[in-house]
């Protein structure tokens, strides 16, 4: 089944306001709309090969609240439009 992840910006914006801490990752199929605060990826084999975090409480030291995780050992980066 496809899934899509999409961090929702109004989301963020709305718990900076009202100092809440409600989920902001949303992880999209044609059936439904699941939110998380994390979300790991995993390979065909369970092994998790990256995660993707929210943590407004300790944010990274460039300021970021939502980020990208990944091990390089197990994972090709490729930038969208570049062939391997």
């Amino acid at each position: 089944m496809k899934r899509i992840i999409h961090i929702n910006q109004h989301r963020i914006r709305a718990n900076t306001k009202n100092g809440t801490c409600d989920p902001v990752i949303t992880c999209k199929t044609y059936k439904d709309n699941q939110y998380h605060h994390g979300i790991d990826l995993v390979d065909a084999n369970g092994n998790i090969i990256g995660s993707i975090r929210y943590q407004p409480d300790n944010p990274l030291a460039c300021g970021a609240h939502v980020w990208i995780e990944i091990d390089t050992n197990n994972v090709t980066v490729v930038p969208q439009g570049e062939s391997q």
